[in-house]
């Protein structure tokens, strides 16, 4: 996409101005009837008073509806003239508020501003404008080319808000993922559509949504595959680098805090889909999380609880635990690699832990085990090769959830096993 940028920046269309209905808010007042005496004060002395439901009650006083530009003047002149508060602002209102104004005049509704389209490339060339779009579609297929109204041909995206526009044109531009030439243009400019787009999934800006706790942020965005720092809650260039390739990428919202709240839940419906929850082991005695959708019992044998394939999934989950310490732990790691369930591990061993990992063609195995309270215990995972992804979001997922819930049944001799 970057070389897209390289050969069309010298020729990209100029940003236009867009034209809004902007309003003066002078103040608020809480209950209708203290709302229309304020206002009413207001408009013996000022032009065009008008007032605006700002929810929960509360009423707005505003002067308008006026051009942004024209407001932006008037303010400053009516603040030299102490004419309104210090703290009296400019805004615009959200499309479909209703201005009341003060007397017999008609309330005015807010139309949204006319849709515009973000222009990707501009040729003069046709041929080479095609080519363009050929490019543009690998990251987005909705791309369209068109003639333009003053000569030569623009690779667009659109319609859009011009809310949206504005607010995705600095993301996606930051994350390579648009040209960094790429502008907004207003309908008007295009000609005939030579290739048809579609709009684009882009939301306009909503309300602002808090972040969840930042630790809770680096999780989630390393199960998304952004993030590979350490999960301490710390902010830096690492954990904002990779909200914004989230953002970038799926393009829920511009906002952090409404793109991570997506995120959270596109995690929780593919915890969901795997059956992401709490196995009690009743063999071994131990917990862990674990797909639950991909797994079902198949057998004990002495220290080991056997979960194998549902369904054909290629998984299977292997819990241990017996009395001992490092020896009998280092054992397991042991029998673990010669019965191939971790094929060709890398070894991390520690007193008290062991962690194994290794593939082959068919399958990617870690194992997990510690010594605690005079036991060797821990988990085997095997997952399919073809699925790298997902195995490596299950054991995150995995890491660190083993507990115990009931004493181990295979110890005691004579106990039945399942």
């Amino acid at each position: 996409m970057r070389q897209i940028a390289t050969l069309f920046m010298a020729a990209m269309i100029p940003v236009p101005a867009m034209a809004e209905d902007a309003v003066i808010r002078i103040e608020a007042k809480r209950g209708a009837e203290e709302a229309s005496v304020a206002a009413g004060a207001w408009a013996e002395t000022l032009d065009g008073v008008v007032t605006l439901d700002l929810g929960n009650g509360w009423t707005g006083i505003a002067i308008g509806p006026l051009d942004r530009a024209d407001a932006d003047a008037r303010l400053a002149q009516l603040k030299a003239a102490g004419a309104v508060p210090d703290d009296s602002f400019v805004s615009v209102p959200a499309p479909g508020m209703v201005l009341v104004p003060v007397g017999d005049a008609a309330p005015t509704e807010i139309a949204p501003p006319p849709d515009v389209f973000l222009a990707l490339s501009r040729a003069q060339d046709e041929a080479a404008a095609r080519q363009a779009l050929g490019d543009v579609r690998e990251e987005f297929p909705d791309a369209g080319l068109h003639a333009l109204a003053d000569g030569g041909f623009a690779v667009t995206l659109g319609p859009l808000a011009p809310a949206a526009a504005q607010a995705w044109l600095p993301v996606l531009t930051d994350a390579g993922a648009m040209p960094a030439g790429a502008t907004v243009i207003e309908a008007q400019a295009l000609g005939d559509a030579l290739q048809p787009g579609q709009a684009p999934d882009l939301p306009a800006p909503g309300a602002r949504r808090p972040m969840p706790p930042l630790a809770e942020v680096q999780a989630m965005l390393a199960w998304a595959g952004h993030y590979d720092g350490a999960i301490d809650g710390q902010d830096g260039p690492r954990t904002q680098a990779a909200i914004r390739a989230e953002i970038a990428q799926n393009r829920a919202s511009t906002d952090p805090g409404t793109a991570m709240e997506a995120l959270k839940q596109r995690q929780q419906e593919w915890r969901d889909e795997l059956g992401l929850s709490e196995l009690r082991d009743e063999v071994t005695g131990l917990s862990v999380i674990a797909p639950r959708s991909a797994l079902e019992f198949d057998r004990a044998e002495r220290a080991l609880s056997i979960w194998g394939p549902k369904d054909g999934s290629g998984a299977a989950l292997i819990l241990f635990s017996q009395k001992g310490g490092q020896q009998e732990l280092l054992d397991l790691a042991g029998l673990v690699t010669a019965l191939g369930w971790v094929p060709n591990p890398k070894r991390e061993i520690a007193n008290g832990s062991v962690r194994l990992k290794g593939a082959n063609d068919a399958h990617i195995g870690v194992a997990q085990g510690r010594v605690q309270d005079g036991r060797a215990e821990g988990w085997v995972l095997i997952w399919p090769a073809s699925d790298a992804q997902n195995q490596a979001r299950i054991e995150a997922e995995m890491a660190g959830s083993l507990t115990r819930h009931a004493p181990a049944r295979n110890d005691t001799p004579g106990a039945t096993l399942p």
